[in-house]
């Protein structure tokens, strides 16, 4: 389980093609405090430490979460969020976060509202019900909250305001439309959705 606070930008400096990827990724973490086989969510994926180095950590990356996970951030060069597990007694300053990535949400705006920047997005509208104003959601493993929530036939747009310091200290300092971003719903809204379907289905 992870909170969503993104608490350093790793960057990948190899890929090596293996069954699976092998990706090592360059991180500030004291890695003597990160054991082999720990979790380490990286932009949202939950990834298992293989191996690791004095500032470094490799993870393997299957051709499943590759196909699941936004483009771009398995390759040589990519920043990606990192955070570690959360343990018992840590403060949950985010939400509850799995690190399965539900799908893709896409930058369609992008424009200053203040000292932050109002980002609108589009998911499937499938995954759009999942939404609510004031509710929380993850991209790229960041907590963040909803604000605006709309659908539109098949798709559902909503919004997110990042604060200066959200846009420092992750990789959202950049924000161009068409930007994919790995979506995770709220655990809550999954379960939830899951007991709707279950009470359909049982009359």
């Amino acid at each position: 389980m992870f909170t969503g606070i993104i608490t350093d930008i790793g960057t990948v400096r190899s890929v090596e093609e293996r069954g699976d990827k092998r990706l090592v990724i360059g991180c500030s973490y004291d890695m003597g405090t990160v054991d082999l086989g720990a979790s380490i969510a990286c932009s949202g994926a939950c990834l298992t430490v293989v191996d690791k180095g004095q500032d470094w950590f490799a993870v393997d990356v299957s051709g499943e979460t590759v196909s699941k996970t936004a483009p771009g951030l398995w390759t040589e060069g990519a920043r990606l969020n990192l955070e570690r597990a959360l343990k018992m007694g840590d403060e949950l300053g985010g939400h509850i976060v799995t690190g399965h990535v539900d799908g893709l949400a896409e930058v369609v705006a992008a424009e200053e509202e203040g000292d932050s920047l109002k980002v609108t997005l589009a998911v499937p509208r499938r995954l759009g019900a999942a939404l609510a104003p004031k509710g929380s959601v993850t991209l790229d493993g960041a907590s963040l909250t909803v604000n605006m929530v709309e659908d539109e036939g098949d798709v559902t747009h909503f919004t997110v305001n990042l604060i200066p310091h959200t846009a420092q200290h992750t990789t959202f300092d950049t924000m161009p439309v068409g930007r994919q971003l790995n979506f995770e719903v709220d655990v809550l809204a999954r379960y939830l959705e899951r007991m709707l379907e279950a009470r359909k289905t049982t009359g």
